[in-house]
């Protein structure tokens, strides 16, 4: 199948973009469809599933986020996670929000997926990682970045809790969704 891009052209320029095609692409029909889309440029992103293990937590932020209102109410807990910057190495990337964020230094990194957020909308990747820690790896007090706006807090929950929240619904990020569903998996 085959595609030809007409056109594109960006149609917002803020702290996000958009972006906008005009495009045909074939059908599985047989025929061509003549399509204008649009795209959010989010960038690619790290997100990291932490494992205390000397505690068997898991750990996760909890933090407003705005764009999850009027459907909750603003707070949610997640997995850490930051977006990547032009020449960043995603496990770095990892570390420093780790520590920014929940106050460990974390050691090994294993990468378990990559995938898109949003497709039918967003250029957004996540490349998803799980790490360990223990008690003692806890460094600094995290909250969050100074020069970001950030507020986060640590929540900390032992993993025969987490699995009970997770069927029962409490967690509502995908990226979260997916490192817990790895997790468990195994489990």
């Amino acid at each position: 199948m085959k595609y030809t891009l007409h056109s594109e052209k960006r149609v917002y320029n803020g702290h996000f973009k958009v972006r906008e095609a005009k495009l045909t692409h074939d059908t599985f029909h047989g025929g061509e469809l003549t399509v204008t889309r649009q795209c959010f440029e989010r960038g690619d992103s790290v997100a990291v599933l932490l494992h205390e293990t000397n505690t068997d937590r898991l750990l996760f932020t909890k933090q407003f986020r705005y764009p999850t209102l009027p459907h909750t109410n603003g707070w949610i807990v997640e997995i850490v996670a930051g977006s990547l910057e032009e020449g960043d190495r995603p496990e770095d990337r990892i570390r420093t929000e780790v520590q920014e964020e929940l106050g460990y230094t974390v050691g090994t990194l294993k990468h378990t997926h990559t995938f898109f957020a949003s497709p039918g909308g967003s250029s957004e990747r996540i490349l998803l990682y799980f790490g360990t820690v223990t008690s003692d790896a806890k460094t600094h007090p995290g909250g969050g970045a100074a020069n970001e706006t950030e507020d986060i807090a640590l929540v900390a929950l032992p993993v025969a809790e987490t699995r009970s929240q997770l069927a029962a619904g409490f967690f509502t990020d995908a990226k979260t969704l997916i490192a817990l569903q790895w997790f468990f998996s195994d489990r």
